[in-house]
């Protein structure tokens, strides 16, 4: 029996630029609902559609705990997929909590990179989303480390080494 592999080809600048609409759509309806004023911005880096809520005042400090970020974005997704058919791969910023996310992970390459100096051959980092080991690839990358990453589905985690 054959398996046929479908190709996902890359979306184009425009597709990308419409599932920021429509996710600025669903997320101004989800604010107005919660009577949240937030200023929607969009943008287009990395062959990923980019929709980041900022607010001057604190009413987005409930929504921008990461795993409430990593939910709405998850709902965003699927209501982009809903309207246009297409898989988006979206990433959804609120009130910073990537820059955030981001320096909490440097902390965890940083005590990572402390155990492999005081002799570890290896240090994991805890099971967290496909973005989110990028970023560890990434930030362990600029330190000279070298960064693999093992495990299935939810259970997906780093594993760090020296060179």
């Amino acid at each position: 029996m054959s398996e046929s592999v479908t190709e996902r080809t890359e979306p184009t600048q425009d597709q990308l630029e419409n599932e920021g609409d429509v996710a600025a759509d669903y997320l101004e309806e989800l604010l107005d609902i919660a009577d949240i004023d937030g200023d929607l911005n969009l943008d287009v880096r990395q062959g990923r559609a980019y929709v980041s809520i900022e607010a001057e005042s604190n009413g987005l400090d409930v929504l921008s705990a990461p795993e409430t970020v990593q939910a709405l974005q998850e709902l965003t997704r699927l209501a982009v997929q809903n309207k246009t058919g297409a898989f988006s791969r979206l990433i959804l910023d609120i009130g910073g909590s990537r820059d955030a996310r981001r320096r909490q992970l440097e902390t965890l390459v940083n005590a990572a990179a402390t155990k492999l100096d005081e002799g570890a051959s290896q240090a994991s980092l805890p099971s967290m989303s496909s973005y989110e080991r990028k970023l560890v690839h990434d930030i362990a990358a600029e330190q000279g480390l070298v960064s693999e990453s093992y495990g299935e589905g939810a259970d997906r985690h780093t594993v760090l080494r020296r060179r």
